[in-house]
């Protein structure tokens, strides 16, 4: 079946990066559109970035852009997130998800996520 397996996160100071992983499994990813969201407490699920590998197009959430970058492995298929010059409003846990075809904003339109992979910046 459809797996999704997240790593990565952790915590780190204001100005820093991490990057996340995203290992998928039991699917022909080059046919889905992946991506990365992310929650805050007591916010909404937000978009950060997707990739539609098949039509070689990424897409950034206005608070990510130019910080933020998506890329993937063509050989394994595993998703990156690269985030560089993190700011204390970054702080969320960021899921891997995914859909086949292309990409969306709408994360209710995602039915395979993963399990998530805490992100903490402090100011």
């Amino acid at each position: 079946q459809v797996r999704l397996v997240e790593s990565g996160g952790g915590s780190v100071q204001a100005g820093g990066s991490l990057r996340l992983s995203c290992t998928p499994s039991g699917f022909t990813y080059s046919y889905y559109c992946l991506g990365w969201f992310r929650q805050a407490p007591g916010k909404e699920r937000e978009g950060v970035a997707t990739l539609y590998r098949r039509a070689s197009s990424a897409y950034y959430g206005d608070s990510v852009k130019g910080r933020f970058t998506i890329s993937q492995n063509n050989a394994n298929g595993t998703l990156y997130l690269q985030m560089n010059s993190l700011k204390s409003e970054d702080t969320a846990m960021y899921y891997c998800a995914a859909r086949f075809g292309s990409c969306s904003w709408a994360w209710g339109s995602y039915p395979h996520w993963g399990q998530g992979t805490q992100v903490t910046v402090s100011s």
